[in-house]
């Protein structure tokens, strides 16, 4: 530790550039790099001594944090000078957390061949296979599959051994991804214009920005029920279209006599 005048104790712990880049466990390139770009006060200095405190170690701490979850120079750039205009760091992070994280929380599984051939039987085959990795539904992995959307893997299944073409299914989803995307468009459009009350590109005001974030952790499971809600709606809607003749047509003849079975041809004489 830097040393003080015999007889005087210093109120906190000092460093010099040496003992701080050991207890934060980075280098003093690395400090001396930083504090040339803006992220961390100079030193005290003591003669030809610079001295370093723990608000300097703290900071350090928190680039490295920051450096760690993905942040370049200029976003922590960014990030410290709003805390100097007011800003709870905390909150920025929610923020960032609440837009960049997965919407989906399930976790990838990996398949073999033989699995998928289990799951789907004859359907898998290798022009099914290419769709559904063109898709983006399977990644090739290995001597196997990495399926992102488990449950949806699981559903695919359930559809083939239903008797149901897989390759007729991955056409519905490739025709669909587009509406589904035009719908999400909208759905996230509704929050950036929120966002963009306080200025194009500029961090809202610290009292609002707790409030945005709730808004986007609570509007994610709002999105898939309204989602599900209009699909169950359009399910209804086209089924009454397209089946309900056929089953008025099919209980109209339900108590029919059921047709003697065809005779098989005659053999030809010999």
């Amino acid at each position: 530790m830097a040393t003080e005048p015999r007889g005087a104790k210093p109120p906190h712990p000092e460093y010099t550039i040496d003992e701080l880049a050991r207890a934060a466990g980075t280098t003093v390139r690395n400090i001396r790099s930083y504090q040339d770009r803006g992220l961390i006060d100079p030193p005290e200095r003591r003669g030809r001594v610079g001295i370093y405190t723990p608000t300097h170690l703290g900071r350090l701490r928190l680039i490295h944090h920051l450096l760690a979850r993905g942040y370049t120079l200029a976003n922590i750039m960014e990030l410290l000078k709003a805390i100097v205009e007011g800003h709870d760091l905390r909150s920025i992070l929610g923020l960032e957390t609440a837009i960049s994280s997965p919407w989906n929380s399930e976790a990838p599984r990996h398949y073999s061949y033989l699995a998928l051939a289990r799951l789907f039987g004859r359907a898998v085959s290798r022009p099914a296979l290419a769709k559904a990795i063109a898709l983006g539904l399977l990644e090739p992995d290995g001597f196997g599959y990495l399926a992102r959307s488990p449950r949806a893997l699981m559903a695919g299944a359930e559809i083939a051994r239903a008797g149901f073409g897989l390759e007729d299914v991955l056409d519905i989803i490739e025709h669909s991804r587009s509406h589904f995307q035009a719908v999400s468009d909208r759905i996230v459009g509704m929050v950036v214009r929120e966002l963009d009350r306080f200025g194009e590109g500029q961090l809202p005001p610290p009292a609002e920005v707790p409030r945005l974030v709730d808004i986007l952790w609570r509007i994610r499971p709002l999105a898939m029920v309204a989602v599900e809600t209009e699909m169950m709606r359009a399910l209804e809607i086209s089924a009454n279209k397209y089946l309900g003749d056929r089953v008025a047509a099919i209980l109209e003849h339900l108590h029919d006599p059921a047709a003697p079975p065809s005779e098989p041809p005659a053999e030809p004489r010999s």
